[in-house]
């Protein structure tokens, strides 16, 4: 389950996200919303946040010259964007990212669009080392409200069993 509220009173509940290791199951595939419509101060805040000096992503002019006519949506930013789509299915219950493999960026994200992502479980294993704890990997993709996929990447992260989520204390 997604959304879960518990009670951590009397006449008090908590809201609760994400899932637990049991809830994951192989072949299962999760539509990620809402989407995000991506604008011109997102692309231009961040590509000066990172300190990305290249000019497709900001210079008008110069984009106007590239094969694409007009300025790129920065692809951190959008790599970014889906991952944080991801995070109320895949890992609001997360101990920790794994590991991030095979990041595809097939076509380009331009002010305007707006994205969607979903995310199919892989693979889950309990962990070897943490009995409290499993493996899961999934692999989430990026598309655009055309369906155009601009992005795939795999993502492998540690998710606690059923009553071992920091959330499951009443106290914090």
């Amino acid at each position: 389950m997604v959304v879960a509220s518990k009670q951590v009173g009397p006449n008090r509940y908590r809201e609760q996200f994400g899932r637990y290791y049991e809830d994951f199951q192989k072949g299962d595939v999760y539509e990620h919303r809402p989407g995000r419509t991506i604008t011109e101060s997102d692309n231009t805040w961040f590509t000066l946040l990172t300190m990305n000096q290249h000019p497709l992503h900001f210079d008008k002019a110069y984009a106007a010259k590239s094969e694409f006519g007009r300025p790129v949506v920065n692809s951190c930013l959008t790599l970014s964007i889906v991952a944080g789509m991801s995070v109320s299915d895949v890992s609001q219950k997360a101990i920790g990212n794994l590991g991030w493999t095979d990041i595809k960026l097939s076509k380009p994200v331009f002010v305007g669009d707006t994205i969607y992502a979903e995310s199919e479980v892989l693979d889950k294993r309990e962990s070897a080392k943490r009995p409290t704890q499993g493996v899961v990997t999934v692999r989430t993709i990026g598309k655009k409200a055309d369906g155009t996929v601009f992005m795939t990447f795999e993502r492998t992260i540690l998710v606690p069993k059923r009553g071992h989520a920091v959330d499951d204390k009443a106290d914090y």
